[in-house]
């Protein structure tokens, strides 16, 4: 995240990387055996990441935030996001392609970045989108192909384009604001 809001930018370090990390958890569903421990350590990395950057949004609750006055955005933003990874789940049982749910809600969790980056005016998170989208539209023809969960391939994507992008920045943040604890 790019921003001069503190705050915010350590609450999206800490909130990408916890959402990382349960990214990671999830591809534990249906892994290939070998990458179990690859998986295992991305959610820890997540998982540290999220602490040491979750103690700063904590110290520093007060300070000022891109939300101020306008929470209600924020929330409509993650309703809708809900509904439509709620709705197309549904539609997904229904028609017996339930192995879709990793492939569809990462989807949504993606495509929910566009209008946050209108919320918080940071055009990062576009770059976020494209990434996670070009890489889920990349491997939906294998993912038709094969008889396995989607998440095999597609939690694992999301989990590292979410550690990626709290990483670098994490570097942003540092770099601007030293580890002011």
């Amino acid at each position: 995240m790019i921003t001069d809001f503190l705050r915010d930018q350590a609450f999206a370090i800490a909130w990408l990387a916890l959402m990382a990390a349960g990214w990671f958890g999830w591809a534990q569903e249906d892994p290939k055996p070998r990458l179990r421990g690859v998986w295992g350590a991305g959610s820890v990395a997540g998982f540290l990441l999220a602490i040491a950057f979750g103690l700063l949004v904590w110290q520093n609750w007060d300070t000022p935030s891109a939300l101020d006055g306008r929470y209600w955005v924020f929330g409509v933003v993650v309703l809708a996001e809900i509904l439509l990874i709620g709705g197309g789940c549904l539609v997904l049982a229904r028609r017996g392609q339930s192995r879709w749910y990793g492939w569809w809600i990462g989807l949504c969790v993606a495509l929910h970045f566009v209008p946050l980056a209108w919320v918080f005016a940071d055009w990062s998170y576009l770059a976020l989108t494209a990434l996670q989208v070009l890489g889920l539209l990349a491997m939906r023809p294998a993912l038709s192909r094969a008889e396995y969960a989607t998440s095999r391939w597609t939690c694992p994507w999301i989990a590292a384009t979410f550690l990626l992008y709290a990483g670098l920045s994490a570097v942003v943040f540092l770099l601007q604001h030293g580890y002011p604890f």
